[in-house]
């Protein structure tokens, strides 16, 4: 007697295969395919839909709204059953602080969306129990991010480190990583982590091998020097043997477009030659960052309260100023997604709007900006182009991820106007880029569940296979679609009916069921 027993429709297992016609049937938790129409508890007909893997979103910033919001609303509602916490570099373990005075909380103000999380725990473990106590809807693997790692030995200064604190630095990841992390990520334009030398990534990308974890990279750049940039991903797995991940790999800038297919040619090179780097991208032509992100180094240094001080200095922000002019920032790529309560008739505008309404040049507005709300001021940053993104999707080393988080747009996470990948991703994937001059339905799975899991070890989910866990979506293909937009990102997708979670069906019929039987995942050494 089975648990559950979906019929009728079409099974895309996940691994690239065509689909074809069965039943899924689950049994404690696991998958059971069968011809047959067996008895079940519950039989369930989904004719005219697919059902696939659960999707698993390999870049997430979830690691704080899970806390605040552990239905992961607008994950799980796009099909995603596995999370990966800890990208870019932000990762929030370990944490050597108290919740009251804390650089390393103001650090990451993208992320820390809800104040009222209590930051109670000191290390990966700590932080991983506090997870597991909370109970979520979804599985989350985490990473260990190199914010914490850097700053607990080296600081918020800009000097590089020594030798010394480099394997102080090696010490306390390999602490971390032993509890349980499926491995490392960096955002090296990031301060003070945009400090970290070459021979700092490659001690770090060490102790990443040793555990068979996963290295992924926010690159120093994104734009007419990404082939440095991915020359330096390819030299940190060819010196450390780290498993590399190439995070978002996009390209910015109208006259840099298409060096993405450059960047691609790099990577299959160098894994020719022995090493493993893989790369993710979301189905958007904008990103989403602190604006803090376009500062030079110099005037993030000391971390975020020095920042925003530093920036009330006329002087300093005449050499900000310049350094804009010499980049060409373009201000009419920049949208306000989230600020302070006292400059919320600011979101979802872009800067050149509100500097007319306000009477301000773009350079001097942005400056009173960061000075008043410094990391916390989040943009989306336009930039991009569609067929770099469709490059890379097609490409057999990708995959997808949202560089998204688990939103509730009715709690504390649903504040401002945050980028719609947090709501939207997945469907857009499987809606947008299948079909004609983009991929097949069965490739935009693979890239979204067996792809994932493979990188990461995941050896029982992203198929469906006999035994592995029943982590399963269940969609229409004709009526799936993203509603989130730019302006009003808050909207979950239609076309999804069920999404299954280690066997238990969390979504049913487009609704939460309020179940929240998620596992907080650990790579088994």
């Amino acid at each position: 007697m089975l648990d559950f027993l979906f019929s009728g429709g079409l099974i895309a297992d996940g691994s690239g295969s065509p689909l074809r016609r069965g039943n899924v049937g689950i049994k404690l938790g696991q998958i059971s395919i069968t011809d047959k129409t067996p008895e079940a508890t519950r039989s369930i007909d989904i004719t005219g839909q697919v059902i696939a893997p659960g999707f698993v979103d390999i870049h997430t910033h979830s690691d704080l709204t899970l806390l605040s919001n552990p239905l992961a609303e607008s994950k799980i509602r796009q099909g995603v059953t596995t999370e990966v916490i800890g990208n870019c570099g932000y990762g929030v373990a370990p944490n050597p602080y108290s919740d009251r005075a804390n650089p390393l909380r103001s650090g990451l103000a993208f992320i820390d969306v809800d104040p009222a999380i209590d930051w109670s725990w000191h290390d990966q473990a700590g932080f991983l129990g506090t997870l597991d106590q909370s109970g979520i809807s979804l599985n989350v693997a985490s990473l260990i991010g190199h914010i914490p790692i850097h700053t607990a030995v080296a600081g918020f200064g800009e000097k590089v480190a020594t030798p010394e604190k480099i394997k102080q630095m090696q010490e306390l990841l390999r602490e971390n990583m032993s509890a349980g992390a499926f491995g490392f990520s960096t955002g090296l334009n990031l301060t003070p982590v945009s400090y970290a030398s070459e021979e700092e990534l490659v001690a770090l990308g060490e102790v990443v091998a040793e555990f068979d974890g996963i290295f992924a990279v926010h690159m120093r750049e994104y734009a007419g020097n990404l082939m440095h940039s991915i020359q330096e991903v390819i030299r940190v797995a060819q010196k450390s043997g780290a498993r590399m991940q190439v995070s978002h790999l996009v390209v910015v800038g109208e006259k840099n477009w298409g060096m993405v297919k450059e960047a691609l040619v790099a990577i299959e090179e160098a894994n020719a030659g022995g090493c493993e780097i893989n790369a993710d991208v979301y189905p958007y032509i904008a990103g989403s960052c602190p604006l803090s992100q376009i500062l030079p180094d110099w005037a993030q240094e000391g971390g975020d309260a020095q920042m925003r001080v530093r920036l009330k200095d006329p002087g300093v922000r005449r050499e900000v100023k310049k350094r804009w002019k010499e980049v060409n920032i373009n201000w009419e790529n920049y949208q306000i997604a989230s600020v302070l309560p006292e400059f919320t008739s600011m979101i979802a505008k872009r800067i050149p709007e509100i500097a007319q309404e306000t009477d301000t040049e773009p350079d001097d507005l942005a400056l009173h900006l960061l000075s008043e709300m410094g990391h916390s001021l989040v943009i989306v940053a336009f930039g991009r182009d569609e067929i770099d993104v469709r490059t890379v999707f097609a490409h057999p080393l990708a995959m997808v991820g949202s560089d998204g988080l688990s939103l509730d747009p009715l709690g504390p996470t649903g504040v401002g106007v945050p980028h719609p990948r947090s709501y939207g991703t997945f469907p857009r994937v499987l809606k947008r880029y299948v079909g004609e001059g983009g991929i097949s339905l069965e490739r935009a799975i693979q890239i979204s569940s067996s792809a994932p899991a493979k990188k990461l070890r995941l050896t029982d989910r992203g198929l469906i296979k006999d035994g592995y866990q029943a982590d399963l979506v269940i969609f229409n293909p004709r009526t799936i679609l993203d509603k989130a937009t730019y302006e009003q990102p808050h909207q979950y997708p239609e076309g999804i009916s069920h999404v299954l979670v280690n066997g238990e069906i969390v979504v049913e019929n487009g609704e939460h069921s309020g179940r929240k039987p998620g596992k907080v995942l650990r790579l088994q050494s």
